[in-house]
């Protein structure tokens, strides 16, 4: 295959169109979360995240985990973790059977705020994904997610992380 490939080319803009409908649909979310509930589209990512965890084994996250979860670094998701600490919506500690290991809980606090925000989050989703549509380019890759309607419990994960 040469760079002129046209099966090439389709592939590379196909990979165009889906960057592109991800970014516009993040951008409408960041916005509307920024505004109503002060809230990053990673904010609210790991505050969902971790508010899946459970008490039973296996049901804290490790903090790679939690960075797969919400796709950023180790660093970046401690980084973030600390943030949403300091504005009392996460807490940490430690593990009980392994000192070096730390968990995050969301607080009374983040759940409430998470509460809040998850129905401005679908808003802003389904407004992105509705003007998307109106763009042919985007309009087959819109159809496909929404046909995708795969039950919370089965969306896909990170290895290891709960649903």
């Amino acid at each position: 295959m040469t760079a002129m490939d046209p099966a090439l080319t389709a592939l590379a803009q196909s990979w165009c169109a889906l960057s592109l409908l991800h970014s516009r649909i993040e951008a409408h979310i960041e916005r509307a979360l920024q505004a109503k509930h002060d809230l990053s589209v990673r904010e609210y990512s790991l505050l969902d995240v971790l508010s899946r965890q459970h008490n039973g084994p296996g049901g804290h996250l490790q903090m790679k985990q939690v960075a797969d979860a919400v796709v950023l670094s180790q660093s970046a998701t401690t980084r973030l973790v600390t943030r949403l600490e300091d504005r009392a919506l996460l807490s940490r500690y430690l593990c009980d059977t392994d000192r070096r290991g730390i968990y995050t809980d969301v607080t009374e606090d983040g759940l409430k705020l998470l509460s809040e925000a998850r129905p401005t989050n679908d808003c802003a989703l389904r407004e992105a994904l509705d003007e998307a549509a109106r763009n042919p380019e985007l309009a087959p890759l819109v159809k496909a997610v929404e046909e995708l309607k795969m039950p919370a419990a089965s969306i896909p994960t990170p290895a290891g992380v709960p649903t």
